[in-house]
């Protein structure tokens, strides 16, 4: 059967076929309609302050050198030398002067230029080396630290990609007066899952709480969440939930932070730090977003953020079967150590590849894409239509705007999904 987008996601996306998680020929096109031309999540700049510090990264399933140059630009390049393909990277971070291919001993510069070829000093004729560099990355832009990368040279501009979710996220990045730093290396581990899930999952599904983490959420924190919650899609493929909490709600209450691990039993110490960013709150991001305590949010197609545990997840495609997931703590930049090193714990106590939280949603997400390739269900597609139409414009947050419970979040990404692997994504 041909591939047709339109017969795996139906016209209003209440119904997404099983293939769109299990069929190999969906992934192929994703590689190209998905991940060949959207902003995708790189690094922090937090990661290489200084000329020479990187990381790698993948842009789908292509590995990604991420560097600062000497003169302090930042760089992204393919990681396969340009003689034989052999990786030129194979530390996950660090500082250096060059990239050196282990096969030819080719050597390269951290912005990606070729400096070297040891066996053309044999060579009467050498070959042009300012033509051999790593492949770069034709777009690299960098908003509020947080650097991306695209393959398509004619994408629009990041902060117009990102368009409204800049209001979203700026209420957590502009509560602190230096921004944030990612703290550490990310935990990375292979699920055996399709990669849109936990994207879905970090875009807006925070119903499954009570269900799946039941013996960590009790039903109070759930009904709290539905009685304040808000879901909002930006455009397809962004979304953003958080609780709008009651203009005379309890300071502790409101304040980031507070109801994690770290801010609960960290002490005077970081107690008092998490009073004083609220204190100025108001003042940095404004009265409304000052008592948003956030949930979930998702840029398309595939980074997430967590606010209350901080952090955020990239989910690598590894095929139509296997995700590589990245997740990250991240910390105020201008808070004491010792707040950063307590404040982690917001993280490591629920998420990571340890956290009690985050392995039942493994789990689940292989349990689904077990139940998306079996035999004689193709007939059955997925029903995303709870909520269908009940979306609708806010007086004070910019987006289509409802209740949790409303699955729209999931439709617009997959309504964006469909036309990007029709063809009709190409001008985002």
């Amino acid at each position: 059967m041909a591939l047709d987008p339109h017969h795996l996601v139906n016209e209003d996306a209440s119904l997404v076929s099983r293939r769109c998680w299990s069929d190999p020929e969906v992934y192929e096109r994703e590689k190209q309609a998905i991940f060949g031309r959207n902003w995708l999540f790189l690094g922090h700049e937090s990661q290489i302050r200084e000329p020479g510090d990187f990381v790698q990264a993948f842009m789908c399933e292509t590995p990604i050198i991420l560097a600062r140059g000497d003169a302090g630009g930042v760089h992204a390049s393919i990681n396969s030398c340009s003689h034989r393909g052999l990786p030129v990277c194979r530390a996950d971070h660090g500082n250096t002067r060059r990239f050196v291919c282990p096969y030819h001993n080719w050597s390269y510069s951290v912005s990606g230029e070729l400096v070297s070829i040891p066996q053309e000093k044999a060579l009467r004729h050498a070959p042009d080396k300012s033509a051999l560099g790593l492949k770069s990355v034709p777009r690299v832009e960098s908003w509020q630290g947080m650097i991306f990368g695209c393959f398509d040279p004619e994408a629009v501009p990041l902060a117009d990609y990102l368009g409204d979710m800049r209001f979203y996220l700026d209420a957590f990045f502009e509560r602190f007066p230096q921004g944030i730093e990612f703290m550490g290396a990310p935990h990375r581990w292979l699920i055996d899952a399709n990669w849109k899930l936990p994207v879905e999952n970090q875009l807006g599904d925070v119903n499954h709480g009570p269900f799946l983490h039941s013996a960590i959420i009790p039903r109070e924190a759930q009904d709290a969440i539905e009685a304040l919650g808000y879901s909002v899609v930006t455009q397809p493929g962004h979304g953003a939930t958080f609780r709008l909490m009651p203009e005379d709600a309890p300071f502790e209450d409101v304040a980031w932070g507070m109801e994690g691990m770290g801010g609960i039993l960290g002490g005077a110490e970081v107690q008092e730090y998490l009073r004083e960013v609220q204190a100025r709150a108001a003042e940095r991001v404004g009265p409304l977003r000052a008592r948003m305590k956030g949930l979930t949010y998702g840029i398309y197609p595939n980074l997430s953020f967590l606010w209350s545990n901080t952090s955020f997840k990239v989910s690598h495609p590894r095929g139509p079967g296997q995700v590589e997931y990245w997740s990250w703590a991240v910390v105020p930049a201008d808070a004491p150590e010792s707040v950063k090193r307590i404040l982690r714990t917001n993280y490591t106590s629920f998420f990571g590849p340890g956290g009690l939280l985050e392995q039942e949603d493994s789990e689940a997400w292989s349990q689904q894409y077990r139940g998306s390739a079996i035999d004689f269900a193709d007939d059955r597609p997925y029903f995303y239509g709870l909520g269908l139409g009940e979306e609708g414009p806010h007086p004070d947050l910019p987006g289509e705007v409802s209740v949790t419970a409303n699955e729209f979040y999931a439709r617009n990404f997959f309504l964006r999904w469909r036309d990007d692997l029709a063809g009709c994504g190409a001008s985002r």
